[in-house]
């Protein structure tokens, strides 16, 4: 079984690399994903109140028999649930369909600046850690204003920023501006979805190396450092997918992916979402 290279988080945590992502996985595929990705060897767990499958993960998760401390779940705060006391309160409610007793890693998922307080919402995250219920905090499409409010207002620094990245969206700004405070990136929508797969540059070094574009693009992410959990409910993809750490891209190749950044935003813009 591969080992995932793991990343130490500025709370002192060691968060795995790489996972699996289920957003947008039904009811029906919530449980046989999961289950595979666990059989396969991945650790790492990405999910929210908004995707309405914990409870699937937490199925798999108890049907998997392996121990607590070896798995890293990430879930996330519901849009509309931004009050500071709904941080907690919402958490119960994921840890009793998650079957846990705690998550690794707590997200605020957008900061919706129009229509909410986002700080006010970060000190009820900070309440979540303080009563063991996360074991880190975090934000999510959050831009580096966002960022820079929560921090100067609280003194909690978020331990990640779960971000769009991908070849042809780099996101310079927001990755940026989360590394000058020493919060690690995490990146959805890792493949473009799927749009950067089509890329002839990617397919070139694809080729040359004996992968698959995807595998590449993935490795592009390992490799700069990102942490990452592309979403799949096919199992063989779920396997290739994970098969991303025998192999390594040259200084040549990450340049050539990074030029092929061109703002191509595939979901909402944080500044306006919500």
């Amino acid at each position: 079984m591969a080992q995932v290279p793991t990343i130490t988080l500025n709370d002192g945590r060691s968060i795995p690399q790489f996972g699996i992502g289920v957003w947008q996985v039904s009811t029906d595929d919530i449980v046989p994903t999961v289950s595979k990705a666990l059989e396969v060897g991945y650790r790492h767990i990405d999910t929210a109140q908004g995707y309405q499958n914990e409870e699937g993960v937490g199925e798999a998760i108890a049907a998997s028999g392996i121990a607590r401390d070896e798995l890293w779940v990430t879930t996330k705060l519901a849009n509309g649930k931004h009050e500071r006391s709904d941080a907690v309160a919402e958490l119960k409610t994921s840890l009793a369909k998650l079957r846990l007793d705690y998550v690794d890693l707590y997200l605020i998922h957008w900061p919706t600046p129009n229509s909410g307080d986002y700080v006010e919402t970060w000190r009820g995250m900070q309440d979540c850690l303080e009563q063991g219920l996360a074991k880190s905090i975090g934000v999510s499409n959050f831009q580096p204003d966002h960022l820079d409010k929560i921090i100067s207002e609280t003194g909690t620094t978020p331990a990640v920023n779960q971000i769009e990245v991908h070849p042809t969206f780099a996101n310079q700004a927001a990755v940026d501006g989360s590394l000058k405070h020493g919060v690690r990136v995490e990146a959805w929508s890792p493949l473009g979805l799927g749009s950067d797969l089509k890329s002839p540059e990617i397919g070139e070094i694809a080729a040359r190396v004996g992968k698959t574009p995807a595998q590449v693009i993935l490795r592009w992410h390992l490799q700069k450092g990102y942490i990452v959990f592309p979403k799949s409910v096919t199992p063989a993809r779920i396997e290739e997918n994970f098969q991303v750490f025998d192999f390594e891209l040259t200084a040549d190749d990450l340049a050539a992916i990074d030029a092929l950044d061109e703002g191509n935003r595939t979901g909402p813009n944080p500044d306006t979402f919500g």
